[in-house]
């Protein structure tokens, strides 16, 4: 039976049903532990096959792309405070002066890791280069978020744990990426040809992410602590926010000549925002306050940057392989 055409494809409906189950079944308690825990291996069993496949050739070249980095940090850490600033005479009468302290917090935050390596590689964009900006991004962002959240609200942590994060993203991110590089001798061959097990990983990867997420922000109250009026305007605010980033960083790696793959890495790289980074620090920058309201435009923002990312992300994974991709895949 042909497929209807305005249905989604199977993974954006498997999005949309999980949101639906974390509305209804949230985890929480030890649930939420134990699913905790089944999210980072998931996590750590994607960097591991990636660090598998991946050359140690491409990776050094994805390093030294750096004017792809220097794009991506500067939409992370440039382009969306200053967004954030310029639009206050928007968003502060649409969603009131607390939320509106949310969304600059939200600009100040590193990008994601996980969720933008797996959509750029589910969109067949440039890994190892995803892979490097991401990782750098979180790392530089456990020095420059501090500074930004001052510049911007005026706010002093009372103390920081700088160094258990670099651990906390070492051991979950770096160390399962170098273990399979050691391992890749031995199954690379292997990995390069059950290449779809990756797609697989990328999707439950990004499905555990969204659960995880969006049950944390059921528990916390999402529905109970801001009116529907309020969180209506929110949504259109986040929507708004990600929209002009998505634009200006596919209108710049154009302008700035950056080949397709390229353009896909910078475009999930540079709209991201961390959550599972923003809330640990938010405790921290925060200390002494109530930070309900002001990490909740950052829950409602991931979910979003999560849902409008994987239609785009499959979008691109539907296009025609370039002919040397295809020709590399034939048997001698």
């Amino acid at each position: 039976m042909t497929r209807p055409r305005f249905l989604p494809d199977n993974f954006t409906l498997m999005l949309i049903t999980v949101v639906i189950i974390a509305s209804f079944l949230p985890a929480t308690g030890q649930v939420a532990v134990g699913f905790g825990w089944l999210t980072n291996i998931a996590i750590a069993l994607l960097f591991f096959l990636h660090g598998a496949k991946l050359s140690r050739e491409s990776i050094i070249a994805g390093a030294g792309h750096w004017r792809l980095h220097l794009l991506v940090f500067g939409l992370t850490f440039v382009l969306f405070p200053l967004l954030g600033l310029a639009l206050k005479p928007v968003l502060s009468p649409l969603i009131g002066k607390d939320l509106y302290m949310g969304i600059l917090y939200l600009c100040a935050l590193p990008a994601t890791v996980q969720s933008a390596i797996a959509f750029t590689s589910l969109a067949r964009g440039n890994i190892p280069a995803a892979i490097c900006s991401a990782a750098a991004s979180s790392l530089f962002g456990i020095f420059l978020t501090p500074l930004l959240v001052t510049l911007l609200l005026n706010v002093h942590g009372e103390g920081g744990s700088t160094l258990d994060a670099i651990v906390k993203i070492s051991v979950q991110l770096l160390l399962p990426f170098i273990a399979g590089q050691i391992m890749r001798r031995w199954i690379g061959a292997w990995v390069g040809r059950n290449k779809n097990w990756l797609k697989f990983v990328d999707q439950g990867s990004i499905l555990l992410v969204v659960y995880g997420a969006f049950s944390e922000a059921v528990n916390e109250g999402i529905w109970q602590k801001t009116p529907i009026w309020d969180l209506a305007g929110l949504v259109v605010v986040c929507c708004l926010l990600l929209t002009l980033v998505l634009v200006t960083a596919t209108l710049l790696s154009k302008l700035f000549g950056f080949n397709q793959e390229d353009r896909i890495t910078i475009l999930f790289c540079g709209s991201k925002k961390s959550l599972a980074t923003g809330v640990p620090m938010a405790q921290v920058l925060f200390a002494g306050s109530t930070i309900g309201l002001l990490i909740l435009p950052l829950m409602l923002f991931h979910q979003i940057q999560l849902m409008v990312c994987a239609v785009v992300a499959q979008r691109y994974a539907k296009r025609a392989e370039p002919v040397a991709e295809l020709m590399a895949q034939v048997d001698p």
